[in-house]
């Protein structure tokens, strides 16, 4: 593998992404531990929790949105944002434990006054967040209809194509 350097104020050499350089493997020497073996074995678990769902959580999209576009299959990518928009389509509107990290009286007040400022924000914010909820909930179905529609006409169009290539040869 070749690689591209620049020089850098005349302190020394960078590495520059040129287009043979794009695709770089990175070779780790760690004495008696074998590198190979240990990144097969975290592929292997990663490719073994994503089949079994762990990995739909729309968190895990958010965090991931960059190293996704690596994925081989594009329908398997926009799958898994689908099930990503599906989990996450939703406003948490619940309410939660709200702590301070003072100790004392100092630290039991503002427990209270944001409590107090909590419950007021969401009375006053509850129905638009209940209304938020109902237009992802409608988004995500129309999302879904029609890639399941477009996933039919497109099998319907590849059935039909086959047929009219295989009528060519009679």
């Amino acid at each position: 593998m070749t690689s591209a350097l620049s020089p850098v104020d005349g302190k020394g050499y960078k590495p520059v992404m040129t287009a043979e350089t794009q695709h770089m493997e990175l070779s780790l020497k760690a004495g008696d531990i074998d590198v190979e073996a240990l990144v097969n074995e975290i592929r292997q678990e990663v490719a073994k929790k994503r089949t079994e769902g762990v990995y739909t959580d729309a968190r895990i999209g958010r965090a991931e949105r960059h190293n996704l576009m690596y994925m081989a299959d594009s329908e398997e990518l926009l799958r898994f944002y689908l099930n990503c928009l599906r989990d996450g389509v939703h406003v948490d509107i619940n309410d939660y434990q709200i702590e301070d990290s003072r100790s004392g009286w100092k630290g039991k007040g503002l427990v209270k006054m944001k409590t107090v400022i909590w419950k007021l924000l969401k009375f006053y914010t509850f129905r638009m967040w209940h209304q938020q909820n109902q237009i992802n909930g409608l988004m995500v179905t129309a999302i879904e209809s029609s890639f399941q529609q477009y996933e039919k006409k497109i099998s319907e169009l590849e059935a039909r194509l086959a047929k009219l290539e295989g009528g060519e040869g009679e």
